[in-house]
This record gives structure tokens, sequence and C-alpha cells, in this order.
């Protein structure tokens, strides 16, 4: 029981730090950055703060609108139901405000993963200029590996089902409250961000910022790479680390 407990927080640590490595990676190649943080990239770049601080803020305000969510869903239970029934909802309300509340410490760890990761990781078309890495094939090449990297860090964090990123955790939110299928909110949920990075960008910098080729590959392949890392490892992972079905 131990072991697998062990399993299962090993694999979701790990998960974070290459979900952050993959995020931080596609936002230095600039080619666009995933729709998720594009509007935290946006502000930032316009206003030069700190990309992990402005993630950690929009993380922020993701999980005071689940909350909100959480609980109108809650309320709208209430009214279909009795006595015992609203009794039981209220006592999952508590777990599910609880669970929600976690996010805040994991935003604050994960946008420092960031800020760690962007120490280290220069921009390549600045730092790599007049060489392969600097070009636009070179960057495309660690977009790339960028999108494989965001993809198998949110496949193991989600996998182990403990405490999911805001930027999940809204979209489930959200699928709960519409009763829409949780990719096509996820999709909506990525055109309000394209769309709020393109005013904002217009708006204060007269030009897209972090919005490219980059926003559309992780838009496609983000979900693919996750579908394919879960055929061949998803299984096997949950054994390990003990994880219900």
């Amino acid at each position: 029981m131990k072991k697998t407990y062990l399993f299962r927080v090993l694999f979701y640590i790990i998960g974070l730090l290459v979900l952050a490595l993959g995020i931080t990676l596609n936002t230095k190649v600039g080619l666009g950055v995933s729709p998720i943080i594009s509007v935290s990239y946006s502000i930032s770049s316009i206003w030069n703060w700190n990309f992990g601080n402005m993630t950690l803020i929009l993380y922020g305000i993701f999980v005071l609108v689940e909350m909100g969510l959480h609980i109108l869903r809650n309320r709208r239970y209430q009214k279909s139901g009795g006595e015992v029934l609203n009794h039981a909802n209220q006592i999952n309300l508590k777990l599910v405000l609880f669970m929600d509340f976690l996010q805040f410490p994991l935003s604050l760890v994960f946008t420092r993963f960031l800020n760690l990761f962007g120490d280290f990781i220069p921009e390549f078309e600045i730092t790599y200029a007049g060489s392969f890495l600097g070009s636009f094939a070179g960057r495309v090449v660690f977009l790339l590996i960028a999108i494989i990297l965001t993809g198998i860090g949110a496949a193991m964090s989600l996998n182990m089902r403990i405490v999911p990123n805001p930027g999940d955790g809204i979209v489930q939110a959200i699928s709960d409250c519409i009763k829409k299928s949780v990719g096509f909110t996820k999709n909506c949920f990525d055109v309000l961000n394209i769309s709020v990075t393109i005013i904002v960008g217009l708006a204060f910098a007269g030009s897209l910022i972090g919005i490219g080729i980059g926003t559309v590959v992780a838009v496609i392949g983000v979900g693919r790479v996750i579908a394919v890392f879960n055929h061949f490892c998803m299984e096997k992972m949950i054994t390990a680390a003990g994880v219900e079905g």
C-alpha cells in the first residue's frame, strides 16, 4: 500500500515537473504559446512582469471561478432533492471546495517551477541567432519537443487523480455546469483565452503577443500526445500507483 502511494506521489510530481518544462520551453521558442497560458504570457511580455507570477495570478482566478461554479452547481442539485440528498450534497460540496482550495498551493509550487526553468532556458531566437537552434526550423523542432513534454506531463499528473492543475480544473468545472463534454468545453475555453490574448495584444502592444503557429500546434498536439501516452503507459502507471479506474 505504501509502495503504491509513493509511486502515485512520484508520478504526480514528475508529471508536474515535465508539464512545467514543456510549458516553459513552449514560451522560449517564440512561435506562440498554448492557449491556457497565452493570457498570462501576453500580459507579462507587454509589461515586463514575471511570467510565473502572472500565471499564478491567472491560476488563482481560475480556482475562484471553479469554486463559484461548484457552489452554483450544488445549489441546482439541492433544488431537485429532499433533505437526505441535500445533506449529502453539502458534504460533497465541502470536499469539492477543499480540493479546489488545494489548487492554490499547487499553483504556487507549479509557477515556481515555471520561473526555475525560465531562468535556465534561453530565448532561442535571440540567444541562438544565426545558428540552427535560432532558425525557424530549429525552433519548430523544439516546439514539437515542448508539445510532447506538455502532453506527457499533463497525462502523468492527471492520471494520478490528486489535485488537478487549475487550467484543467476550471475546464472540468465549466463542463459539469453546462453539461457538455470536457473536450468541447476545452475547445471553447481555448478559444476564449486566445480571444482575450489577441485583444490584450492589439490594445496594448499593437500586435499579437503569444499567438502563432505554436498556439495551433498546442491546441491539436497536446491532446494527441496525451492520448498516445495513455494508450501505451496509462494502465501500467495506474496499476503501479494503485489508482482505481
